[in-house]
């Protein structure tokens, strides 16, 4: 779930980002067609209140291997965004890893064990990247490569290539599987990333068209699930390519955003220095 990075540790995508979390299992969906709990958990996970999301799943996750994993990876995405709660997440995790039974099961497991030693890494912590590396190699040696999880995978080595191996030719090669992966597998949401990560590469080698296009994809996913504590690093991201006089319009209305959710994702701080609020009428709007 580095939902992107952050200079050194927290960036924008026109500048660097380790790349935001996206949820081991599909959450993006509404109540309509899914399970009361899934819809109750997703509303949560929306709005930043991780916490709250992870009690709603604690009853189900005994033996039950499905909610295990998704409550690590809720608490994982915690981390990322708040750069807090290393140790419920790592308690989390190994509980998800000592239910899961079947290989898909434990390539996802693998899979946030390789995203939290991730996220230590880029947000500064400590030094994990040689765990990632391994974690996400087994994350691969587990999911056949028609798995849903396998998407979710390819976005996170993509990651790893970007901000950790300084490798942007492998980072695209992974951010296209997964984008493909997740068409394929209607991971509305896990397309919000690839989107912009595929942008941020292409701001990078200066294609403005090409970058303008995916981030304002991005924004549009997020803003259609209503992935609230997405949506200002996508307002801050599209303003790196946008002409200045909108460029300005959308930081005003990322910080208050940001300002909304308490300020989280905490590494933006940052990019919304000196952003002014926006005139009352036009936070009304």
């Amino acid at each position: 779930m580095a939902d992107t990075a952050m200079s050194g540790a927290a960036g924008t995508a026109g500048t660097t980002q380790p790349g935001e979390p996206v949820p081991a299992l599909p959450a993006a969906r509404s109540a309509t067609g899914a399970d009361a709990l899934d819809g109750a958990v997703w509303r949560l996970r929306s709005r930043g209140c991780w916490d709250d999301a992870a009690a709603l799943l604690e009853p189900h996750t005994a033996g039950h291997p499905r909610y295990a994993i998704r409550r690590a990876a809720l608490l994982v995405e915690r981390c990322l965004f708040t750069a807090a709660g290393w140790a419920a997440a790592e308690d989390a995790l190994r509980a998800a890893e000592a239910v899961a039974g079947d290989n898909d099961e434990r390539g996802a497991a693998a899979c946030e064990r390789g995203h939290l030693a991730y996220a230590a890494t880029v947000l500064g912590v400590r030094d994990r990247a040689d765990e990632a590396r391994s974690a996400l190699g087994r994350a691969a040696a587990l999911l056949a490569p028609a798995a849903p999880g396998r998407a979710l995978l390819d976005y996170r080595r993509g990651l790893m290539a970007e901000h950790v191996a300084n490798s942007p030719e492998s980072a695209r090669a992974a951010y296209r599987r997964a984008h493909a992966g997740a068409t394929a597998h209607g991971d509305t949401l896990l397309l919000s990333f690839t989107w912009r990560h595929l942008a941020g590469l292409a701001l990078r080698d200066g294609e403005l068209a090409e970058a303008r296009h995916g981030f304002a994809e991005s924004l549009r996913i997020r803003e259609e699930l209503g992935f609230l504590v997405g949506t200002a690093p996508a307002l801050v991201a599209l303003a790196d390519a946008a002409p200045p006089e909108e460029a300005e319009g959308l930081r005003i209305e990322a910080a208050r955003l940001f300002r909304l959710m308490g300020g989280v994702p905490t590494w933006l701080a940052e990019h919304l220095e000196g952003v002014p609020e926006a005139p009352a009428g036009r936070a009304a709007q």
